[in-house]
């Protein structure tokens, strides 16, 4: 089947690619020790709009031992330090998504970040249709433990569907018995994770992204009208509390968490004392190789 790489569906995929790369190269620049964490968070989101996309999920700032899922509060007033911070960040124009991370080291681990990189840039160079993804996942995770360190082993890299930023296939980060052959057309976000822990991420406590699971009878008003913003212009995205309109967002949010009608994405972290490292792309599988979206 031939895949038509100039329809709607890949021009959006590349123009949010674009804007991607515009706004993460802004953010690398911004950050620094004291520089607040919402305020390089609101940069980036804004400017996504201003470049006309939408952010694909709220930007994770993720310090140290955290891995994903951190993103500024309301009223956030925490300061990058002399640490290691990973961006996480995905733009959509029409539900059509890039994604994107990259490592920012204040904290002397200048190894760790090659290692995800390297990772990452080994793995690209061997996509192509019919690569097995368990392939690639043994280029990565032998890659990092080439550096010294362990891939993060229960984090993955993942497909991207029309408003879902998460689909097939995964692409693992260690060698893994059996994966699915990639295949023309398809859209994947390859994402090493490094640390110098265990290699395995767990929940934290701390939870500031939802995604929507259901629609549901809701009579509380303020839950109400968040599920009506939700639903109408998140979708099935992830999004922030902070971007919850109404005076008291995390009641709102409370509620329909009660009621299953969203989930939330507690912060995903190694072990106290580790830190992790991530680097990440979205490629297109084309013919005869593919087409880095987010280079």
């Amino acid at each position: 089947m031939s895949v038509d790489f100039e329809s709607e569906q890949y021009r959006k995929h590349r123009e949010a690619g674009e804007i991607l790369q515009t706004v993460r190269a802004e953010a690398v620049e911004r950050i620094e020790p004291g520089v607040s964490h919402l305020a390089v968070a609101e940069h980036v989101e804004s400017r996504i709009r201003e470049l006309g996309g939408e952010p694909a999920f709220p930007m994770n700032i993720s310090i140290d031992e955290e891995a994903a899922h951190a993103t500024p509060g309301v009223d956030d007033d925490e300061t990058f330090g002399e640490e290691m911070i990973n961006i996480d960040i995905g733009v959509h124009v029409d539900g059509w998504i890039a994604d994107a991370a990259i490592t920012v080291d204040y904290s002397g681990h200048e190894e760790l970040v090659e290692a995800s990189a390297a990772a990452l840039e080994t793995a690209v160079e061997t996509v192509e249709p019919g690569v097995d993804t368990g392939l690639l996942g043994d280029i990565i995770g032998r890659t990092i433990e080439g550096y010294g360190f362990n891939p993060v082993v229960n984090l993955t890299g993942h497909g991207l569907g029309h408003w879902e930023q998460h689909t097939t296939p995964t692409i693992p980060n260690r060698r893994v018995s059996q994966g699915v052959e990639l295949e023309v057309g398809d859209v994947v976000a390859i994402e090493p994770f490094a640390t110098d822990g265990g290699g395995k991420v767990t929940e934290g406590s701390s939870e500031e992204i939802f995604a929507l699971d259901s629609e549901g009878s809701v009579r509380d008003r303020a839950a109400r009208e968040a599920l009506d913003q939700i639903t109408g212009q998140f979708r099935t995205l992830p999004f922030a509390t902070r971007w919850i309109e109404g005076s008291r967002p995390e009641m709102a949010l409370r509620r329909l968490k009660r009621q299953d009608i969203i989930h939330g994405y507690p912060v995903l972290q190694e072990q106290p004392g580790a830190y992790v490292s991530q680097k990440e792309h979205t490629v297109l599988v084309t013919e005869d190789g593919c087409e880095v979206t987010t280079r």
